[in-house]
Order: structure tokens, then sequence, then C-alpha cells
């Protein structure tokens, strides 16, 4: 059976996945605004602890396995004929595996060409999961993020290329008050160019990240929700899928792009004036936090 060194992190569409753990931690595990991996050291999970964890899934349960997670933070980063042999591991064992997904930092993608990329697709590899958190420069040098918005996008579009699907995120409030904005027009342009399937955002929040917000004016609920309107607005991709579904964000938005785009900004415009009528909301900041990890 899979063995795990907490804290596991998955995404949302991947409630149902059969999860394993191929690298511990993040390789890329510096953004001054992530809390998610500050516990453990990067490492390789040897491939032979891999091939044993997989072959450890009892034969009955194995047929009712059709979507498998590579976990932790950038799984993409590990060593292509080894990623190769997992997955062929992973279609060897489960019988009905459709997809497999995995989280991958701007760091992993720089590891692998588009012939890779396309080549661990044929492989079940069909969904990466892309945490762009700012298209703003001045944003991702200010959360030490180490890529520019040029060099992410061009990393990413090596997965359109290969026939990937991509699920993008971006971080409402990242940037505080100063460039709330510019953050919003600038991660919207680069989604524009991108084009992935998905989309999705959340709201910068406490977990082991407060140095970092200690040095931020935050956006009050009022700003914010002016950014994820300003955001819609630039926002013009093509059948791309747009949602914030995450535990911190106060406004939950769903629809696609581009035959939603004038009912979701309208939504944006209904909750500001909904909560207009609640005394002292709009002004004050998101206090939510995780305690855990």
């Amino acid at each position: 059976m899979p063995s795990y060194v907490e804290p596991v992190f998955r995404p949302p569409s991947e409630a149902r996945s059969l999860i394993f753990q191929i690298t511990i931690g993040c390789s890329q595990n510096h953004c001054a605004f992530c809390g998610m991996y500050k516990t453990k050291r990067f490492a390789l999970k040897p491939e032979g602890e891999v091939f044993a964890e997989i072959d450890g899934i009892p034969a009955r349960y194995r047929p009712g396995v059709d979507r498998v997670f590579l976990a932790d933070g950038d799984a993409l980063v590990y060593p292509f004929e080894g990623f190769c042999a997992i997955l062929d591991r992973l279609g060897e064992t489960f019988p009905n595996l459709t997809r497999v997904g995995s989280y991958a930092s701007p760091k992993s993608f720089t590891t692998k060409s588009v012939d890779e990329l396309r080549r661990l697709r044929e492989k079940k590899l069909r969904i990466l999961y892309f945490g762009l958190e700012s298209g703003d420069d001045g944003t991702l040098a200010a959360v030490n993020k180490g890529f520019t918005a040029e060099e992410m996008a061009r990393e990413a579009l090596k997965a359109r290329e290969a026939g990937m699907k991509l699920s993008v995120t971006a971080i409402l409030g990242l940037a505080g008050r100063g460039r709330s904005l510019e953050h919003a027009r600038a991660t919207a342009a680069w989604v524009n160019r991108v084009n992935p399937e998905y989309f999705s955002l959340l709201t910068l929040f406490h977990r082991h990240n407060d140095d970092f917000i200690g040095t931020l004016e935050q956006c009050t609920h009022r700003e914010l929700l002016r950014e994820v309107r300003e955001l819609l607005t630039v926002l013009a991709p093509q059948r791309t899928i747009l949602r914030s579904n995450h535990v911190s964000n106060f406004l939950e938005l769903a629809g696609s792009y581009p035959k939603d785009r004038e009912r979701l900004i309208a939504e944006v415009d209904a909750a500001v004036a909904r909560l207009e009528r609640v005394p002292g909301f709009l002004d004050a900041v998101p206090e939510y936090g995780e305690e855990y990890y």
C-alpha cells in the first residue's frame, strides 16, 4: 500500500484518485507565499520503492482505479526514464486506468522536452497542475518565484504542444494593495496567451508564510472583489473553465470562457452590492488561515 510522508496535498479534482508519492516535498520550495512543503526536505522516492507500493494494491481493488495522482509538489521533476517506468507499471497494474495527473512547477518543466512530455502523455500522464500565482513580474519577484511570466509561459506552452491538459492556479491578493490591479491584468493576459483548459483562483491565506504576509499591505474584501473583477474583465481565453472553489475564497465563481464572461462579472457586482449590507465586511482583511502543517 502507498506510504506517505505527511502532509500530502492534491487538487480538488483529484479527490477520487489513488495517490502515489513519488517525490517528497517540492524541488522549488523557496516561494515566499507558499507553506505547503515547508516541513519537508525535497527528495526523489526510489523507483523500486514506488513499484513496491503500486504492486501492494490488492488485486481485487485494481479494476476500480481509473485515476492516479502523483505527489508531491512537482512530481514532473522525476527523471524521465524513471517516470516512464512508473507510468508503465501503473498501466500494467490498473487495467481501467484512464488518467494520471501531477503537479508541475516551472522548474520541473525545464527538465522535460516537448517530445518527452508527449511520450509521458502516451503513457497516460494527461493533466498537469501548474502554479502560476501571478502573471505580473513585479509580484513574481516579490514572492521569490524564481521565474518570470514569460519564462513560465514558454514552459507551460510545452505541455499544450504535447497535448496535455493544463490546470493553472493564480492567487488573489498576492500583490497586496500596491500592485493589485497590475497583478490582475497581467495574470489575465498570461492566461489569454496560454489558453489552459482550467484556470483556478484561490486567495492568499496564512500557512507558514506570516513573514511574507507581513511585508504586504493586504487587500480588503472590497479590494479583492475589485481585483477579481478586473481579472474577469481582461480575461479572454478560448474554452477555459474557471473556478474559485478553494476554501480560501469568500466568493465562489464557476463558468467557462468566453461563454460565461458577462455572467461572472455580474456575479461579482452582485456580491459587492450584497456585501455592502454587511457592516464592516468589505473593508476588512480576510482572516482565513490553516493551523496544521
